[in-house]
């Protein structure tokens, strides 16, 4: 990671660790839970991932704005579905869905300048091979956590 790009996440980390930086939730369908959205968490395991504290895949729940959609590619398990979110000033992640096993219209079902509440495996491989997947409703032998993405307050799983 770049020194000046390490500098402004340790310091958007420490705020959001601080209670400073808030990204409030999106508001759920009527009668459903509002998601949970803990970006403090993330950039603290982005840091920690980034610097080898932290090894192995995390559990994130991040929300923020649709800040580029990409067209769905084929890969070896399926089609998939690829976005960026920015979930702070500064700090963009892609957010990976598994089409196939989705259930959700035709991609895109996301746009740019949408909300999103995001809930799915946290991988970094290193500073430019790094995102969330596993945001579908299903779980598997190394992974046994649901995920979801949540658009301007519709839920794809």
């Amino acid at each position: 990671m770049r020194a000046a790009s390490y500098s402004l996440h340790r310091s958007l980390a420490g705020l959001a660790m601080l209670g400073m930086i808030a990204l409030a939730p999106l508001a759920a369908q009527a009668g459903e839970p509002v998601p949970p959205c803990d970006v403090g968490h993330f950039l603290a395991d982005q840091q920690g991932m980034a610097s080898g504290e932290i090894r192995g895949d995390r559990l994130e729940d991040v929300c923020g704005t649709v800040v580029h959609v990409y067209g769905k590619r084929r890969t070896r398990s399926g089609w998939h579905g690829y976005f960026l979110l920015q979930v702070a000033p500064g700090r963009v992640i892609r957010i990976v869905s598994d089409l196939d096993r989705m259930n959700a219209p035709a991609w895109p079902w996301v746009a740019e300048g949408d909300h999103a509440t995001v809930r799915g495996r946290y991988y970094y491989d290193n500073p430019r091979s790094q995102g969330i997947d596993w945001t579908h409703h299903g779980t598997g032998r190394n992974w046994p956590t649901a995920g979801y993405v949540v658009v301007n307050g519709r839920n794809y799983q």
